[in-house]
């Protein structure tokens, strides 16, 4: 990255640092539940709380996690441990194992269905926890998640299950592309911090299986549902997701997914990201017509962390740093989404989103490095 890119990433760091962090740990926090609101609005005031949810907490442990042992953040350690106490409490279902989607607003299990995108976060966030305190406790849980998964979630066929109901009879939800782009994070995430040949053999049977099953042959991009779903779309965000995956792992380059994905790069640029603004649209339909022109922060984090890992990119990813900036990030915290004009049209702040950032702007760290 040129040099000229340095006082623009410090900014947005230091915005982070500053700003959003703090959010969570003050009026963001729940002291009695011990778990973040759901959103805080424009004043950082909490919406009123109808339910927590267990993705949203597990990408909380990440976050305090991320930061245990960053300089002056002394306060990380202690908050990634009350967030991975409370996952436990909280969702883990003693009676059926795994982990309840959420919890009503009083601390009872409300939506008791068990569904992949939770544990697949629930895997992340550990692997990484685990990764900065080595604590038996915490490996325990990592692995209890990925047991319930392979043996719960797995269709056999290198997939699993999106949706499975609380006492993991089947709800016929088939697999969706979501949950299984960050199972595939998760199990990166935890090869990154321990030598596992079933989880890299998991990985890998899972590469191959989107392969097959959700990549358009034409473009080589990742639709959102099987590809011969009914009613299907491509998401911009993803592509550029799933390419940063592929292409920061020696397990998965060079996996024809990572040749796919490689090419639906271009496409989603070409057809999903607005030359002039550097604005990423949210959904469009194979042939590039935009279906929701919706403007969401975390596909603008994933588009510039993604132009890390390409080559002759650096015009552009100074560009897309300044269009993060300028466009989503403001004095009191964030802009979650804009419209297909560029005008704001969500104003709150929901707890998932500094996930996002913080995993953008590791990678631009690491490739400023």
């Amino acid at each position: 990255m040129p040099f000229a890119s340095q006082p623009a990433l410090n900014t947005v760091l230091t915005h982070f640092h500053d700003l959003i962090v703090p959010l969570w740990q003050g009026p963001g926090w729940n002291a009695d539940l011990a778990l973040p609101f759901e959103a805080l609005d424009a004043d950082h005031q909490p919406l009123p709380p109808q339910r927590y949810r267990a993705m949203a907490c597990a990408r909380q442990l990440y976050l305090f996690a991320s930061l245990i042992g960053e300089p002056g953040a002394a306060f990380a350690e202690e908050r990634a441990a009350a967030l991975f106490r409370s996952l436990q409490r909280h969702f883990h279902d003693a009676e059926h194992g795994g982990w309840f989607y959420s919890i009503d607003s009083a601390g009872q299990p409300l939506d008791k269905r068990k569904d992949l995108y939770t544990h697949a976060f629930i895997i992340f966030a550990c692997a990484h926890y685990w990764a900065k305190v080595r604590e038996p406790l915490v490996e325990s849980v990592l692995n209890a998640a990925l047991e319930v998964v392979a043996q719960r979630f797995s269709t056999g066929d290198g997939l699993y299950e999106a949706v499975l109901e609380r006492n993991w009879a089947s709800l016929n939800s088939g697999p969706l592309q979501n949950p299984l782009m960050h199972l595939a994070e998760g199990f990166l995430a935890t090869l990154a911090v321990r030598e596992d040949a079933e989880v890299q053999a998991a990985l890998l049977a899972l590469a191959t299986a989107m392969q097959q099953r959700f990549i358009d042959r034409e473009h080589g991009v990742m639709m959102e549902k099987p590809v011969d779903a009914v009613d299907n779309w491509f998401e911009p965000g993803h592509q550029f997701e799933w390419f940063f995956l592929l292409e920061s792992s020696a397990v998965l380059r060079g996996t024809a997914l990572h040749e796919s994905l490689t090419r639906a790069f271009a496409y989603a640029e070409q057809k999903g990201v607005d030359k002039l603004s550097g604005a990423v649209s949210g959904m469009l339909a194979l042939d590039g017509t935009v279906r929701d022109g919706t403007q969401r922060i975390w596909a603008q984090a994933e588009y510039l962390r993604a132009l890390t890992l390409r080559p002759d990119s650096e015009a552009v990813l100074q560009r897309q740093l300044q269009a993060l900036q300028q466009r989503f990030l403001h004095a009191k915290g964030w802009h979650e989404c804009l419209d297909a004009e560029g005008k704001v049209s969500r104003r709150d702040m929901p707890s998932t989103t500094p996930y996002h950032l913080a995993t953008c702007y590791e990678g631009l760290v690491q490739h400023l490095g």
